[in-house]
């Protein structure tokens, strides 16, 4: 365990390892979903549409690891500068992210089992939460691709202010997260 001030003020090595596994994930995932929802239907898109729901239930795994790790070992403060509105804004941004990492899996698992086609971890299968029903599909559908959409645009804020943060502000606020070297 790190004790030097320099280290308390970093997150740990394995929340930093889990934030980034999260990271390519969520992005993958955004990036497959959008990229399978173009495509003609054909076995190589529902190939795609298995390897979806598989990364899925793999993400929300990491989420609840990601609980945990965070529970046992709390984040850095914030810096004592930083004004009250920005220090809520962050809390409010990352309550947004956690809420969206967990919805958008659940409402992609509820619609798949609404058209009838269970989620399963690489062939292991999830029992269904709901029954076969094409109204409630395509509602849950449109759910999904909503709440797909914010935790896109979150990212993209959140990322937005990590590099304002690096590279206007200088305060080196981006190297507490960022992959270090033993």
């Amino acid at each position: 365990m790190e004790t030097t001030a320099a280290a308390q003020e970093r997150y740990t090595r394995t929340a930093i390892f889990l934030h980034w596994c999260m990271t390519a994930m969520i992005v993958g995932l955004i990036g497959l979903g959008f990229y399978m929802g173009q495509q003609p239907p054909s076995p190589e898109k529902y190939a795609l549409y298995e390897l979806h729901k598989s990364l899925g239930v793999v993400t929300v795994l990491l989420l609840f690891a990601r609980f945990i790790w965070r529970a046992a070992n709390p984040p850095p403060e914030l810096p004592t500068a930083y004004s009250q509105l920005l220090r809520t804004a962050s809390h409010l941004g990352h309550f947004a992210l956690y809420v969206l990492m967990f919805a958008v899996p659940v409402s992609g698992w509820v619609m798949s089992a609404a058209y009838g086609r269970p989620a399963s971890l690489f062939g292991v299968p999830i029992p269904p939460p709901v029954t076969k029903s094409e109204d409630l599909a395509e509602l849950w559908g449109t759910i999904h691709f909503a709440l797909g959409s914010a935790l896109a645009l979150v990212i993209a804020g959140h990322t937005l202010f990590a590099l304002k943060h690096h590279f206007i502000d200088k305060d080196g606020l981006l190297w507490r997260m960022w992959v270090r070297c033993p």
